[in-house]
């Protein structure tokens, strides 16, 4: 059982000291243990709950209350303690993170199955499988349907793979580009992390459970075990919050906790956030699971502030919270409120396509090969065209491809939870040679910068890919091996691209006046000044295992590039809000990316929502389904579309909302809704977007409470946050009486006025607000 689990190490952190060979002493013996001892895992995929179908939500209860009736604490605690030893997951860490389900809570006496966890934004990180873009580059699409269809697919993969469990629904906002693990989330936007977490986790969970994660306020990567962060009321529960609650009420299975503080308690140990908000205010009826080893700080306070279950290995639970039980520092109600947390999801995820899991041919199949395609083009922003794409693929057109890049495998973080192992990946350099045609590719990698500029002035187009990798961003790790290199990824501190990519965009823009720079990076990238020197630029983040075709079919027009941006890049660093690598204290408040840009009138350079297309898109007729509407209302928002240009497109419409005379300090806008609408040329289409009025409410911190403003609503519509030609209308909302005005309006209107007066004065306050 998981707390009778046997350890060499003392503590994860003293695997951070061992070198090589104390790594090999350690692996060895590890292995030695497994031969003498090996894991013991139930027959079938879901033990004892095998074969259940068609159970309501008050039979799933009675069962997993029956199952708990019949626990001991020590096996009420095994279901709540990761079953992996500290000793495996040191080394799968430093060797092949996650290469097989972490197993957590699994009792083969009882039947009781495990959560067989496994990690990947990306995809899948288990085995070999498909690596999808990076979700920032998928966000770029704002296409939930396709996010959905992604779901489905790491869904199928996981479970063709023998897990159950998905770590993988990142939705922490994108404060700033700094984060190093900002290419994980979908953005800067409560309301696109939201639109997009909710598809990604209703996909996978078709067929595994969905963890939705960092919960909360995490954007600093560097000291994310030790960073406290603090904010008002209201930038906690409108800015930081409420794509967490939207995937919540929408049936996520497990929230991961986050290894920050939030107000000088640990994420993981805050009642405030794990009890209050997200399983009373919210009525979250799943599990809290902790993010890995750092999480749980220590036994009682992690458990009585709602933490469900410690993973991947037993470090602070196991025998020490049984210990805490017997004490009498824990209570045992708790510890069964956390068991039937884990057993009712278990035997919901049982019944989800029982009998009929996915053959390991699923893995890697060509439907999601074609999916990771799309994907990419469809996350590629187009940022800059001065007539030079697409390109021509005719007989006798030359074309440099330069930059290190272009060659280099680059699909995102390829170290800790990030890191999905394709069994190929198509770089920028093979996509272009196979598609070429009839044209002449030449290639060079830019050490030579002479060299270059000769290749790039006998080009008729030169195509740059430059950028990042994981050494620069993605998770913070130090190396076991107390090699030279300490440390990689994690926050940057450099917004910019690397030197040898600046002198490389000098030397051809220099020489060649048809130059396209690609820029590979998780987040945003500040392109000033070069971005004047060049005459196109396409974002292509972190593109995945199919980057490569992806890309030739949109620089050569087989696909029209439909991208926005998930994030708003700055001219420079002045136009994003304070952020420190190393900082332990950090403050976070109502304004960043285009909300800090709308308060201050920065001129950002390529604004949040912005991209271009091959064609161009007019947008006229802008009407509400009502000029007037009550809280409780849903409006449709409508706008009629039309392609202009000569080539088939996809445009993303977008939906903000600003505020006249509001009641409290609002931002000047939010995104509220999206939709994309594809249009052959001369084409006409009318896009409705739902805009639900409860949306537009702000937090009351007096009140603490939400409150819908009796105002009147701008109702703006466009193709970017900054879009100077968007079209705009209004929509009033009117008051909506509560129960006691209603209650006071009843009075008044059936009985007599005199005593509904004095009544009125002495019970209903609102009554007398009214009148």
């Amino acid at each position: 059982m998981a707390y009778m689990k046997k350890t060499y190490l003392t503590s994860y952190e003293e695997a951070l000291g061992l070198g090589d060979e104390q790594m090999k002493a350690l692996k060895a013996r590890v292995k030695q243990e497994k031969a003498e001892h090996p894991p013991r895992h139930i027959d079938s995929e879901w033990g004892r709950f095998e074969g259940l179908h068609g159970l309501s939500e008050e039979q799933v209860d009675d069962l997993a209350k029956k199952v708990l009736a019949g626990m001991t604490l020590e096996q009420k605690v095994n279901q709540m303690s990761g079953d992996e030893s500290l000793d495996s997951i040191a080394l799968s860490i430093t060797r092949e993170y996650n290469k097989t389900p972490y197993y957590g809570g699994e009792d083969p006496e009882l039947g009781l199955p495990a959560v067989k966890f496994s990690d990947g934004p990306t995809g899948v990180v288990m085995y070999h499988s498909t690596a999808f873009p990076v979700p920032v580059g998928r966000a770029a699409s704002f296409d939930r349907e396709l996010e959905y269809k992604i779901g489905n697919a790491i869904g199928t993969e996981i479970r063709a793979q023998g897990g159950n469990y998905y770590g993988g629904v990142c939705i922490n906002l994108v404060r700033h580009p700094a984060w190093g693990r900002a290419q994980e989330s979908f953005g800067e936007d409560p309301h696109l992390l939201g639109a997009m977490g909710e598809a990604l986790m209703n996909g996978v969970q078709n067929h595994v459970m969905a963890c939705i994660k960092h919960f909360a306020a995490n954007s600093i990567e560097n000291t994310r075990f030790e960073v406290d962060v603090d904010m008002d009321e209201r930038s906690l529960r409108e800015i930081y919050l409420p794509h967490f609650e939207r995937c919540v009420k929408a049936g996520a299975a497990s929230v991961m906790s986050a290894y920050n503080y939030f107000r000088g308690e640990p994420c993981g140990h805050s009642a405030y956030l794990q009890r209050k908000i997200l399983k009373e205010e919210w009525g979250f009826d799943g599990f809290i699971l902790s993010d890995f080893v750092f999480c749980v700080r220590n036994t009682e306070d992690s458990v009585n502030g709602g933490m469900d279950i410690e993973m991947p290995s037993t470090i602070h639970w196991g025998t020490k919270l049984v210990d805490a039980v017997r004490n009498g520092s824990v209570r045992e109600d708790v510890i069964d409120d956390a068991v039937l947390r884990l057993l009712r999801q278990k035997i919901r995820f049982a019944q989800v396509n029982a009998g009929t899991k996915p053959e390991p041919g699923k893995v890697v199949c060509r439907e999601h090969i074609d999916l990771a395609r799309r994907a990419a083009q469809e996350s590629f922003v187009l940022l800059k065209n001065d007539a030079v794409l697409p390109l021509e693929d005719k007989k006798g057109q030359k074309i440099l491809i330069a930059g290190k890049l272009a060659e280099k495998v680059n699909i995102g973080d390829g170290k800790g939870s990030s890191a999905v192992r394709p069994p190929y990946a198509v770089t920028p350099l093979e996509g272009i040679y196979r598609r070429a045609g009839e044209a002449a590719i030449f290639y060079d990698d830019g050490a030579d910068l002479k060299r270059t500029a000769g290749k790039a002035k006998d080009a008729d187009a030169v195509v740059i890919i430059a950028g990042l990798t994981c050494a620069d961003e993605g998770e913070y790790m130090e190396t076991f091996s107390g090699g030279a290199d300490g440390i990689v990824g994690g926050d940057r501190s450099n917004l910019r691209l690397h030197e040898d990519d600046l002198r490389l965009i000098e030397a051809c823009a220099q020489n060649n006046r048809a130059v396209t720079v690609c820029v590979m990076g998780g987040s945003s990238i500040i392109m000033d000044p070069w971005c004047e020197d060049v005459q196109g630029i396409v974002m292509l983040w972190y593109p995945g295992m199919e980057g490569g075709n992806a890309l030739a079919d949109v620089l050569f027009g087989d696909v029209s590039p439909s991208g926005k941006l998930p994030v708003s890049i700055p001219r420079d660093e002045s136009q994003l809000p304070f952020f420190e690598v190393n900082a332990v204290k950090a403050q976070y408040d109502y304004y960043h990316g285009y909300f800090l840009a709308d308060k201050e009138g920065y001129d950002m350079r390529y604004p949040f929502g912005f991209g271009l297309s091959y064609t161009e898109f007019e947008l006229k007729n802008l009407r509400v389904s009502a000029k007037a509407a009550g809280e409780a209302d849903t409006v449709k928002v409508l706008v009629d579309v039309t392609n202009t240009g000569k080539r088939a497109g996809t445009e993303i419409v977008q939906l903000y909302t600003g505020y006249c005379n509001p009641s409290a300090e609002r931002h000047l806008k939010d995104l509220r809704g999206f939709e994309r609408v594809s249009l052959e040329p001369g084409q006409t289409k009318t896009v409705s977007i739902p805009l639900a009025v409860r949306n537009l409410a702000y937090y009351d911190d007096a009140k603490g409470e939400w409150a819908v403003d009796p105002i009147s609503y701008r109702i703006i519509v466009g193709n970017s946050s900054a879009d100077a030609h968007a079209l705009e209308t209004t929509l009033e909302v009117r008051e909506t009486f509560n129960k006691k005005s209603a209650a006071a309006l009843f009075l008044f209107r059936f009985f007599q006025p005199e005593l509904c007066w004095s009544i009125a004065a002495l019970f209903f306050k609102d009554f007398i607000e009214i009148f």
